[in-house]
């Protein structure tokens, strides 16, 4: 557990997150509106040359101007900022906070383990499940084991990175403390984020649990004995033990007839109507006020699933392009994904406010989801890596009763909920909401094992994984559409003292180039390949300018907010409808890791139109977790899928016949 008497003499670490340079970012911006001048221009609109000097123009007057002033009201902020200007003032609020759409899908994220391989085959089919409640023993089992091994995690990293200066080790030990005991709590207009509680208390010990959509608290450490202050993490065996006897408690409930209040399923609502009726059930009752303390202060929630979800048949309804032609193998992992995103079946059994949300059904499928304000999503990706990579140790759950019925009484509680009629009415019409926000999502996984990374850096020029792929989707967008949107990468800033991330805008000039040759049947082979490696090497030096305190979205995000418009101040630079336009990412990305031990992953797109795109590249296979709106004509998951497909093949046919100019495409190619 973190020590806060040990924070405080740690290294410092990393550097600060700098105030780029005014000009430098005025530069980089301009550039970036380059490509979208020139396809403005090819559709006969304003020539590219007028257009560029008329931003430029309205750019220098805002370095001399209106800019000078903000840039120095930025710096003199970052001077009383505890650690970066950004963070400390505008991020977590302008990004996450302050936005009113339900968590579900739209902001929370995803993520689907592999199966464990040392659990008995027969336990994948659920065919142990023997009681009313739905629960399995192998279910529970690996539920115990995943939240032993993260929590083991968490405090090895808390031990382990005290001394270390590392950027990687200071980086680890500041996000995954963020990962635990925080959670989202509703406000109208602008959420706010939950207090780390005292170590020693029963809640900041505890984890939520949810089955049948009750709530319980339950003790997976021992309360700090008298010659340690940290407590002690309890053993896989003793968490079971405890997990268990909450199941019993559930099937007596059910047994007695007992309904349970859906909490889970108004977490799930639009924030500020979550907010009111938060506020409406605290004020019922000394009980709500009690649970809701203790839910926002435990470590993580557990979800144990009772049935196990499989994607139904398309509805009749559906447009061709919106239909999904999986094989048994594709359902299989899709209905995955889609059980740990959220499902009707299951909305109401967690509480989607929690920062880091463990998920695990009857056939053990397992995986996580959570709120993503506190940390980036790299960051549950490492902790769940941990915590899958080793199968679950029979052994371990070999343990002596001495000390399971310590100070904590049984080791779990209850977490009931006082409701109304009123409350109850307004859980049915969060669900209907819910619903179809889940009936809206198109998402869908694609494996593709023609190739990974290690083909990637094989080819001439070694060229980067991360651009390659970015590459692949701007094909496979222009092809789809017909036309290039902005598009929006994630890159980490963590080298920097609380840095999360900063834009990288992946439509260039250079993508530009290199995707209308690949669509132009008298561009040759080695044009091709040599706007490709371009374009790649563009990317590549873009990304770490970001990734080094050189990104331009994150800084001008900060003067923007720190105009003055009741006073008068404005900026042609900010009124200008391309700065909108190039900032509306249609296409929303982000590389997460190799991803060996995941299925997949996703998040949802941020427009109706757009798609929301996250992939797993590893040696031999990039796994592409991709989701749209099937009320959107102009998207289709499916058609996507089918579209990054044939660009990643078709640049691999490119990359291997850069020197035969006489090649064929393979068929089915749209080169």
């Amino acid at each position: 557990m973190l020590n806060s008497s040990k924070t405080s003499t740690r290294p410092k670490g990393r550097a600060r997150l700098p105030v780029p340079a005014l000009r430098d970012t005025l530069d980089r911006y301009l550039r970036s509106l380059e490509p979208f001048l020139l396809e403005d221009e090819s559709r006969g609109g304003m020539s590219f040359d007028s257009a560029l000097a008329l931003r430029q123009r309205w750019a220098d007057e805002f370095e001399t101007g209106i800019g000078k002033t903000l840039q120095e009201r930025l710096i003199a902020l970052d001077k009383v900022s505890p650690y970066n200007w950004l963070d400390d003032n505008f991020w977590i609020n302008k990004a996450y906070l302050e936005w009113r759409a339900p968590l579900l899908i739209n902001s929370n994220w995803w993520l689907a383990f592999f199966e464990d391989p040392l659990i008995p085959r027969s336990a994948l089919s659920g065919e142990t499940n023997n009681n009313r409640v739905g629960t399995t023993f192998w279910q529970l089992r690996r539920s115990a084991w995943l939240i032993h091994r993260m929590l083991q995690f968490r405090d090895n990293v808390v031990e382990s990175v005290e001394s270390d200066t590392t950027t990687l080790g200071s980086w680890l030990l500041e996000n995954v403390s963020k990962l635990f005991n925080i959670t989202r709590i509703p406000e109208p207009y602008c959420d706010t984020l939950s207090k780390s509680p005292h170590s020693s208390s029963r809640a900041a010990r505890s984890i939520l649990l949810m089955l049948h959509d009750w709530c319980y608290s339950i003790a997976v450490y021992h309360p700090p004995s008298s010659g340690s202050a940290t407590p002690k993490l309890l053993s896989p065996g003793e968490i079971e033990t405890r997990i268990r006897a909450v199941v019993l408690d559930v099937e007596q409930r059910i047994a007695n007839g007992e309904k349970p209040f859906p909490v889970g399923v108004l977490s799930a609502d639009e924030r500020d109507r979550w907010a009111t009726n938060l506020q409406r059930l605290l004020s019922l009752s000394p009980t709500n006020r009690e649970t809701h303390q203790a839910i926002l202060q435990s470590i993580m929630g557990l979800s144990l699933e009772h049935t196990t979800y499989n994607i139904p048949p398309p509805s009749s309804a559906l447009p061709p392009s919106h239909v999904h032609t999986r094989t048994p193998a594709e359902s299989s992992i899709d209905s995955h994904l889609h059980a740990i995103r959220g499902t009707s079946q299951n909305i109401a059994n967690r509480f989607f406010d929690k920062a880091f949300t463990l998920i695990v059904d009857p056939s053990t499928r397992a995986g996580a989801s959570g709120e993503h304000s506190p940390v980036d999503a790299l960051v549950p990706s490492i902790v769940a890596k941990y915590g899958i990579v080793q199968g679950v140790d029979v052994e371990a759950f070999e343990y002596h009763h001495s000390d399971m019925y310590d100070v904590d009484g049984q080791g779990w509680e209850r977490l009931d909920w006082v409701a109304d009629d009123a409350m109850k009415k307004e859980c049915e019409s969060a669900a209907n909401r819910a619903q179809k926000i889940i009936d809206n999502s198109d998402d869908s996984v694609l494996w593709f094992n023609n190739y990974g990374t290690d083909w990637i850096k094989s080819i001439k020029g070694r060229l980067s994984p991360d651009a390659f792929i970015q590459m692949a989707l701007q094909l496979a967008w222009y092809r789809q559409r017909g036309e290039f949107t902005a598009t929006y990468e994630t890159v980490l800033t963590r080298m920097f003292k609380h840095g999360r991330t900063e834009t990288l805008r992946t439509f260039s000039r250079e993508s530009r180039a290199w995707v209308l040759s690949m669509e132009n049947q008298h561009a040759t082979i080695a044009d091709r390949f040599k706007l490709l490696q371009q374009a790649i090497s563009s990317h590549a030096r873009r990304t770490k300018e970001a990734m080094t305190g050189r990104g331009f979205d994150r800084h001008i995000l900060g003067l923007r907010l720190l105009l003055r418009p009741l006073h008068g101040e404005s900026a042609s630079l900010f009124e200008d409808e391309l700065f909108d336009c190039s900032t509306q990412w249609k296409l929303s990305t982000s590389g997460l890791s190799a991803g060996l031990l995941f299925k997949g992953t996703g998040f949802g797109t941020m427009y109706e139109d757009g798609y929301g795109i996250n992939y797993l590249a590893a040696p031999e296979i990039v796994k592409f977790g991709i989701e749209s709106k099937y009320c959107s004509p102009l998207t289709s998951t499916q058609e996507f899928k089918e579209a990054i497909s044939n660009a990643m093949i078709d640049m691999q046919v490119l990359c291997q016949n850069i020197d035969n100019e006489h090649y064929s495409p393979q068929v089915g190619s749209h080169l």
